[in-house]
């Protein structure tokens, strides 16, 4: 089983950080790869020629690497949201149609359908929070219910953030396959974790951000376009979204075709020296231990820590249903206001989540830290 790989981060013995889910530390490599990058854009005359399209590819080809993609197949772009408005100016949703969303999902899969849903003539149907945490045959439900309007999309998170509900992917695509449903992913808590392939599930677009379970920074993130919706047109009009745009010489606008792949979906002002190489590691290094060891690991810390819990009174999901690197706690009688901001007192840090305590180790963590918290959420119940 792959060990704790704390001495990598910058992480205290004294520290209990299990909120991987809120944003992840960054690795010590991580942090002198951007410092050295903030001295790098101090001196911008120091910057060989090439050096912004190096970077763009190498992070680009380490996010295709992690979902089994090519890396003409993924666009950079700066938040999951953007990825989201991104499809939707490339897709035409039916009038009298459906959009299929998870209660409570988060915001990024959500809002931008509700905002076109009146104009559009569309109808926005939410999968309700199944009271035995399996959202994958709630979804399923909902998709076949007779007398339905066509589904036109699904637009759901593939682990649900607050409460760890882990979707069946490969049962969802199938089933969105026969209604010829569109399929958007927002895979913030899935990639870099558990397993996705994108030509072996098929999906019209996933997206992803690094600065929670790949280890990166904040504001950097990246979607999939399957090769089908490549021929649309961007959210933004950018120089390198066209086939020959040239600053350096005549004439400027010398071949205003679009780039034939994903890399026309790229956000403006990509050049991000610092955060780009930051990105890049992060998804290297989860690449290189791989999504079967960081698996193993993170179910283990995560049954210990409900082992642990169990005759308290604390209940989580069952772990047929959940994701093996979040736990979602639930408290009789609702969770204290305070016990979050209690815990951080003592030095365990988790987050308050929709009424439960959203508990997420990842492979900084030890099992110290899961002793560590149960002993310390026990007094504080007791408390």
């Amino acid at each position: 089983m792959l060990t704790s790989q704390r001495a990598l981060f910058d992480v205290p013995h004294d520290i209990c950080y299990l909120n991987a889910a809120s944003y992840s530390p960054l690795p010590l490599r991580t942090i002198e790869a951007g410092r050295a990058a903030v001295f790098r854009k101090g001196q911008p005359w120091t910057l060989p020629a090439g050096f912004a399209n190096e970077q763009h590819e190498r992070a680009r080809s380490a996010a295709a690497r992690l979902i089994n993609a090519e890396a003409g197949d993924i666009a950079l772009i700066p938040s999951v949201g953007y990825g989201v408005s991104t499809a939707a100016k490339l897709l035409t949703i039916p009038r009298g149609s459906r959009v299929i969303v998870l209660e409570d999902d988060h915001s990024s899969p959500v809002l931008e359908w509700y905002a076109r849903a009146d104009a559009q003539g569309f109808v926005i149907e939410t999968v309700s929070q199944p009271d035995d945490g399996d959202w994958t045959s709630a979804l399923l439900a909902v998709i076949e219910r007779r007398g339905a309007p066509q589904l036109a999309l699904a637009s759901i998170s593939s682990v649900h953030w607050s409460d760890g509900g882990l979707i069946d992917l490969d049962a969802l695509s199938r089933t969105l396959k026969r209604h010829k449903a569109v399929f958007l992913i927002d895979a913030t808590h899935h990639v870099g974790v558990l397993p996705l392939d994108v030509k072996g599930l098929d999906p019209d677009f996933v997206m992803f951000p690094t600065y929670k379970w790949l280890i990166g920074p904040y504001g950097r993130a990246f979607m999939y376009v399957a090769k089908r919706h490549q021929g649309g047109i961007p959210l933004e009009q950018t120089s390198s979204g066209r086939r020959a745009v040239h600053s350096d010489r005549k004439p400027y606008f010398a071949d205003l075709r679009y780039q034939a792949d994903a890399r026309r979906f790229d956000m403006g002002e990509r050049d991000h020296f610092i955060s780009m190489e930051m990105a890049a590691i992060g998804m290297e290094m989860m690449a290189q231990w791989g999504s079967d060891a960081v698996v193993d690991r993170l179910r283990m810390l995560t049954e210990r820590i409900a082992e642990g819990l169990r005759g308290s009174g604390v209940r989580a999901p069952d772990k047929r249903f959940r994701a093996p690197h979040i736990l979602s706690l639930a408290f009789g009688g609702g969770m204290a206001a305070e016990l979050v901001a209690s815990l951080a007192q003592d030095g365990v840090y988790v987050a308050p989540r929709l009424g439960r305590m959203r508990v997420s180790p990842h492979v900084y963590n030890d099992e110290a830290d899961c002793d560590r918290f149960v002993a310390a959420l026990a007094s504080r119940l007791r408390g």
